[in-house]
């Protein structure tokens, strides 16, 4: 059986504040692991709060749609109209020099490509598109309410 999940936001993140508790709900329904859960919830949250704050630099209304959907893995689609940017295209970030030493930035992209399998990036028209993959085979326990 496949779950699937769409949500459409504003460029704001103050509509980005709603998305936690569908996805908590929609990670449930979907009998999704723990550890798949939060490593997704990670992503989404640092990939869309990116793109509210970067993407749309003059101001104007934007558009960011997210699809999800769950079968044996996790695929993940997130569409937005900002400016066209690659967040694949930025260098690794350095792990290795002292925390004062280190440039800011970079750790995003980074949390993105290593919780994720398999993370693209494409320009498809006017829309940036990242698709993002989930081995839930590798996956620890199914996703538990905590109330």
């Amino acid at each position: 059986m496949t779950h699937r999940f769409h949500a459409t936001l504003k460029n704001d993140l103050a509509d980005l504040a709603a998305l936690p508790p569908r996805l908590e709900a929609f990670a449930e329904e979907a009998s999704l692991p723990m550890d798949a859960a939060m490593h997704i919830d990670i992503v989404l949250d640092e990939l869309l709060v990116n793109t509210i704050s970067y993407g749309y630099p003059d101001g104007r209304p934007g558009v960011i749609d997210l699809r999800m959907d769950v079968a044996d893995d996790v695929t993940i689609v997130i569409e937005d109209d900002g400016d066209a940017f690659d967040p694949l295209s930025l260098p690794p970030p350095d792990l290795e020099s002292d925390l004062d030493d280190r440039p800011i930035g970079g750790l995003g992209v980074h949390f993105v490509r290593t919780m994720m399998d398999a993370v693209a990036y494409e320009r498809v028209g006017a829309l940036n598109r990242i698709t993002l993959l989930k081995r839930l085979s590798t996956a620890g326990q199914p996703h538990a309410n905590n109330n």
